[in-house]
């Protein structure tokens, strides 16, 4: 086969650095989705959905067959945080001080079919958390993918 062709549907969650609640605003949320989007764009990942939450993000997006998982987030946060903290938005709101992204994140494979049903579920997220905190999505998550993990180490 002389082509080496692709098309892998992943779901990444990643939250604030001990689930800060920074992200009240909508502005801040849209213009952080932008940015992050824009970032995965530029590494050959595009989105199909993206939503920040006030502490936490959800990112549907389409793996380049080139880079690696771990190479994408850690660019993702690394350049949209440096943004984030030079938005003015966040230069006058002391919340925004010590910002950062938690250290570790989930990924977990979506299956072509379910595409449609992971986007709709990113959309309602605002919706969701009036009920569901981040922490108990996220062991919904990795639970429901067989993902073994500590829960000493798991919030960093």
């Amino acid at each position: 086969m002389p082509q080496s062709l692709a098309r892998v549907v992943l779901h990444l969650v990643f939250s604030t650095k001990d689930r800060r609640r920074v992200f009240v605003v909508q502005e801040m949320r849209d213009a952080s989705a932008g940015y992050i989007t824009g970032v995965l764009k530029n590494l050959d990942c595009p989105v199909v959905r993206i939503g920040v939450v006030i502490e936490h993000v959800h990112v549907l997006y389409l793996q380049a067959r080139t880079e690696t998982v771990a190479d994408v987030v850690a660019a993702a946060k690394r350049e949209s945080s440096a943004w984030i903290k030079d938005q003015p938005w966040a230069r006058m709101n002391p919340n925004f001080a010590q910002f950062h992204w938690q250290n570790g994140y989930g990924v977990f494979s979506v299956s072509e079919s379910s595409v449609d049903d992971v986007a709709k579920y990113i959309d309602g997220q605002m919706e969701h958390h009036k009920r569901v905190t981040f922490q108990d999505e996220y062991r919904a998550f990795l639970k429901r993918h067989n993902v073994p993990f500590d829960e000493r180490y798991v919030w960093e």
